[in-house]
């Protein structure tokens, strides 16, 4: 049955009851008694219908808080499909509150910023991206105009052209920010912000890479070339001069070798394709041998130390050999003749194990000190040429220990020594220590 019928069928039966009763008063009582008996009803029926309208539009005026009202007759339907339409509209209002709360909590863990002005650029909600980004505040700064907030000339200049385009590039707070304004809707705008500081720094590493490898590089070969020129333009050169020429060349030779072997490793260290494999390292004699190999270095020169009385470590030995043998090496090529090196494997306090090399020799400035792991970063550049670095020895011993949860830290003082500490976390020692004599 449809809904109409659902409607008249009951209220045609009603007013056929009370025609009924108001006729047979009329037959018994006469046209007086009857005409009274349809007029009390007709006020009855007006009064219950005042009333329901009455009720129904309280409840109109608060329908969460107001409870709603139950009713007869026809108000029965009324008031069930008003009761449906509530239910209904409180079940899309919840729906419509967790989407809302997702898409705000999916904003907030952007790493781009947001932020949502309206058509005359008042800010209405930023995540905290945003927020880091142009050092707002939501709650501070809602209802403001942004370009109030963001005194910047060239984002004013953009905001003032509309030309929206293209993106502009923005510095904010030391940061280097990709801005794009995009209008959506009639009323809306939306302001995304990109922090490219850490790419842009990623590529000016790349650049000066690329730059410090080519001039790196360049060095030997200039050297190489001109011998080359000399023997040819010369075919009878002095056997003393020509030995002497083969000499130089072969050491520039190794010493590219060197440096694109050192940035093979750096680049193997630095691959996520090239995972860690872990295994026993029995320190006592890795170290050793590269005590040995500091003596062959230092011929004579120097006094070198060890005293290992760690445990061993879990790890990967080559990488540790690489990291050890850097810092030994550094610190043979860094202390003057007559100099002292002390080596040290040892527990450290409060947990963990760490490897000191320290020396007596010429020392670094502290200004120096957080840039030494940097890639061909050299303190003194013709101190580099003399002792045959390639400049990336500290860079590779800092990927190793990231590698291997480890840290490095440097006290160093200039004419007076330093110090190179590497420790490892209490998670990668191994307890049991098995004493290898030394050969």
């Amino acid at each position: 049955m449809s809904p109409q019928l659902l409607f008249w069928v009951p209220a045609a039966l009603r007013f056929l009851i009370c025609l009924a009763g108001v006729g047979i008063v009329w037959f018994f009582f006469g046209a007086t008694a009857g005409l009274i008996l349809a007029l009390i009803g007709m006020g009855a029926l007006a009064f219950t219908q005042l009333h329901y309208l009455f009720r129904l539009g309280s409840w109109l005026d608060n329908p969460h808080q107001s409870k709603l009202p139950d009713g007869w007759g026809a108000w029965t339907d009324i008031f069930a499909r008003l009761y449906r339409m509530r239910r209904d509209d409180e079940k899309n209002q919840i729906e419509l509150a967790e989407w809302l709360a997702r898409f705000r909590q999916a904003m907030s863990l952007l790493p781009d910023g947001v932020v949502i002005m309206d058509d005359v650029l008042f800010l209405e909600w930023c995540n905290p991206a945003a927020q880091r980004h142009l050092g707002l505040q939501l709650e501070r700064d809602k209802g403001m105009r942004v370009t109030n907030l963001i005194r910047n000339p060239a984002f004013i200049d953009y905001i003032i052209l509309g030309r929206y385009e293209q993106p502009l590039i923005l510095s904010v707070q030391e940061r280097k920010l990709i801005v794009q304004i995009i209008p959506f809707e009639n009323r809306r705008q939306i302001l995304v912000t990109h922090d490219a500081t850490e790419s842009e720094r990623i590529d000016m590493m790349r650049r000066d890479f690329i730059a410090n490898a080519s001039h790196e590089l360049r060095t030997p070969l200039t050297v190489i070339n001109g011998f080359l020129e000399i023997a040819l333009a010369q075919p009878n050169l002095d056997t003393a001069v020509r030995t002497s020429h083969l000499k130089l060349m072969t050491e520039q030779g190794q010493r590219m070798q060197n440096l694109i072997g050192d940035m093979l490793t750096l680049t193997r260290l630095e691959s996520v394709d090239y995972p860690l494999r872990s295994e026993r390292v029995h320190v006592r004699p890795l170290l050793e041998g590269i005590l040995e190999e500091a003596k062959a270095l230092s011929a004579g020169k120097h006094t070198i130390t060890l005293e290992a009385d760690g445990p061993d470590l879990q790890g990967n030995v080559d990488e540790l050999r690489s990291a050890f043998s850097n810092l030994v090496s550094n610190a043979v090529r860094y202390t003057p003749q007559d100099g002292a090196i002390k080596l040290y494997w040892e527990r450290k306090q409060g947990g963990g194990a760490q490897f000191v090399v320290k020396d007596n020799g010429i020392g670094i400035s502290q200004e120096h000190i957080s840039r030494l792991t940097e890639r061909f970063y050299r303190v003194d550049k013709s101190r580099s040429r003399e002792t045959q670095g390639t400049g990336l020895g500290l860079a590779i011993v800092r990927h190793v220990l990231l590698r291997h949860r480890a840290t490095l830290g440097v006290e160093s003082i200039p004419d007076k020594g330093s110090t190179f500490t590497v420790c490892f976390p209490a998670n990668l020692l191994i307890e049991e220590f098995v004493p290898v004599e030394s050969a």
